[in-house]
């Protein structure tokens, strides 16, 4: 089974980089993964550098049995050699991001994900045992890129919109005050012209009424 980001990516303002098979326990991977997604990349690369200088203890939140209390509270452990792969990837991605012309101030971690790798057998005494492979996907995106741009128009369509309907009824109102002048004007017309019409026929009644007596 084939894992990958399936989302779609800007080209643009994205950048990625993929460490397969990296000799790292898997379990430990998701942990750090979990704590630094969603981050920006400076402060992913200052958190990974603190665990291995044992500074701070990344908790354990899913696989943590038999897990010992840290300091900083809950279970937790320092898994030196996980971060110090995810930092050479990170290190990696952020090459990617500044050869695409992207402010490495600005990447934000958009996803983190590991999965199991490939699962080798140990040479010698070791044999029947497999090797703890791990694959891990990074794609970093900067910030205000065309997502975030998408996000600020949709208050500015929804504003232009309400000003839309509140104008369609001050118009309706108004074609609607021109339609009833223009009846009205109609029905005036009409009158006058009966008004006419009916003072003529009096007109030529009493013409003929004249010529009849004389």
């Amino acid at each position: 089974m084939v894992y990958h980001y399936t989302a779609k990516a800007d080209p643009e303002t994205m950048a990625k980089a993929v460490g397969r098979d990296l000799p790292i326990s898997t379990k430990q991977s998701i942990e750090i993964c979990a704590q630094i997604r969603g981050k920006s990349l400076q402060f992913a690369k200052r958190y990974l550098q603190e665990v291995v200088e044992f500074k701070r203890a990344v908790p354990f939140r899913r696989f943590n049995r038999d897990v010992g209390h840290k300091k900083t509270g809950g279970p937790g452990r320092y898994p030196v050699k996980a971060c110090t792969y995810l930092l050479k990837l990170l290190n990696s991605v952020e090459a990617n991001a500044q050869n695409k012309g992207l402010s490495s101030e600005d990447l934000v971690i958009e996803t983190l994900v590991a999965h199991k790798g490939s699962g080798n057998w140990h040479y010698g005494r070791h044999r029947r045992r497999k090797m703890k492979n791990t694959t891990v996907e990074v794609i970093v995106r900067q910030k205000g890129g065309k997502a975030e741009e998408k996000k600020n128009e949709k208050p500015v369509k929804s504003e232009a919109r309400k000003e839309e309907k509140k104008e369609k009824p001050k118009e309706e109102a108004k074609t609607r005050k021109e339609e009833g002048a223009s009846k009205q004007k109609v029905s005036e017309d009409k009158t006058e012209t009966k008004d006419q019409s009916s003072e003529e026929s009096k007109n030529q009644s009493e013409k003929q009424d004249g010529n009849d007596k004389k």
